[in-house]
């Protein structure tokens, strides 16, 4: 195995630099770094592109001898496509979409030519699965002995499972998300809102993605080995679970907006609660103030030192039976949007503490109907054939 050589340059006709990657895998199974692509039996070249994102750049003279789809190899170097896969027949070309590296959670396009010989990745920016795969065929590589196609396949596992891992951080947050929810948290709307957005840019190119594999999986290209698509096959199965979780995750957001909606009215209704009760315990007592307020002489205990005193033991009575009233009709209590936030994940607790089965007693519970039937045969069968008459 050869030494790593340094990236080598491409200068195009717009003065703008863009980076050329040349591995070469021997027919012996070595790994080199080449300046440029080796012909020899058995062996084969990864070419891979790396172009300035803030920059259009013209396909360098050396893919020429490869007779590549002019309009595919333009869009490649100069255009944004969505995710797909098209055969041209002495060539596919598979475009997917990974995830960036960054604060940011965005996507950039990585275009794969897959040839009978060679295989040719066009992308802007760095990209963390395809670096890892080209350390790791470095240093052992037997990973590269597929062919392109099988190796097409690898990295579109790399690109595709970095992309479940959004799935995998909103399941960590989903918890937290609802827990807030239940609590009316005044910061909730925003943070769905952000989540939202970073959930439909990637489920934006999740579903293409899927399908494009599938369409992979299933060709009958010459291009593929059997074992290309067996690996394709089980990338189709890990967008799948990302296109699931996205899914799911949309229908959490939308039932986190929806528990917050309904906690926020609950806290709405205790605050109307509290008013009313006051109101409704100040009625009485403004009444009895406005009674005794009048100006007439003869108000029962108005000349007596101890009226204010008798008025006032009678509006605290009136309080405190009001109060007695509120409480045992159920009016005065704490709002339970807290105390619903602990009970999570005790939703199905019942489903942890189900019995194990064993085969044998599973096996014993589907027989039944057949056994059942069993004895009622052997129960016809002992009894006497009638004719009819």
């Amino acid at each position: 195995m050869g030494d790593p050589c340094p990236v080598v340059g491409w200068e195009s006709r717009h003065n703008e630099r863009m980076n050329i990657t040349i591995l070469h895998i021997a027919a012996d199974g070595s790994v080199v770094t080449v300046d440029q692509p080796r012909s020899e039996r058995g062996g084969w070249n990864w070419i891979d592109v790396t172009l300035d994102p803030d920059n259009g750049e013209d396909p360098p003279s050396l893919l020429d001898e490869y007779l590549l789809d002019p309009l595919a190899v333009h869009d490649a170097f100069n255009e944004v496509d969505a995710p797909k896969f098209e055969d041209f027949g002495n060539h596919a070309v598979l475009i997917l979409h990974g995830l960036r590296d960054g604060d940011r959670l965005t996507t950039y396009e990585l275009d794969c030519f897959i040839t009978r010989t060679d295989l040719i990745t066009v992308h802007t920016g760095n990209s963390r699965a395809l670096t890892a795969l080209q350390d790791n065929i470095r240093l052992h590589p037997e990973l590269a002995s597929g062919g392109g196609a099988e190796l097409a396949a690898r990295l579109a596992d790399g690109v595709t499972r970095r992309l479940l891992a959004v799935v995998d951080a909103f399941d960590e947050r989903a918890d937290e998300l609802v827990r807030q929810a239940l609590v009316a948290h005044r910061h909730l709307l925003n943070d769905v809102a952000a989540v939202r957005v970073d959930l439909a840019a990637i489920r934006r190119v999740v579903h293409p993605q899927r399908e494009a594999l599938d369409l992979i999986r299933s060709t009958e290209s010459d291009l593929f080995t059997r074992a290309a698509r067996r690996r394709f096959s089980d990338v189709f199965d890990v967008a799948s679970r990302a296109a699931n979780g996205l899914d799911a995750a949309r229908s959490v957001m939308s039932e986190a907006v929806d528990a917050y909606r309904g906690a926020e009215a609950r806290a709405a209704t205790e605050v109307t609660k509290v008013l009313t009760i006051y109101a409704a315990i100040l009625l009485p007592l403004s009444l009895i103030v406005g009674y005794f307020g009048m100006n007439h002489e003869n108000l029962p205990s108005i000349d007596q030192r101890w009226g204010w005193l008798g008025v006032t033991i009678g509006m605290l009575i009136v309080v405190a039976l009001s109060l007695g009233v509120f409480v045992s009709q159920g009016w005065i209590r704490r709002p339970s949007g807290r105390a619903a936030g602990t009970v999570l994940g005790r939703g199905l607790a019942e489903a942890a503490r189900a019995p194990a089965q064993v085969a044998s007693a599973v096996f014993a519970m589907s027989a039944l109907p057949v056994n059942s039937a069993k004895t009622r045969l052997g129960q016809a069968g002992d009894q006497p054939f009638e004719h009819d008459s």
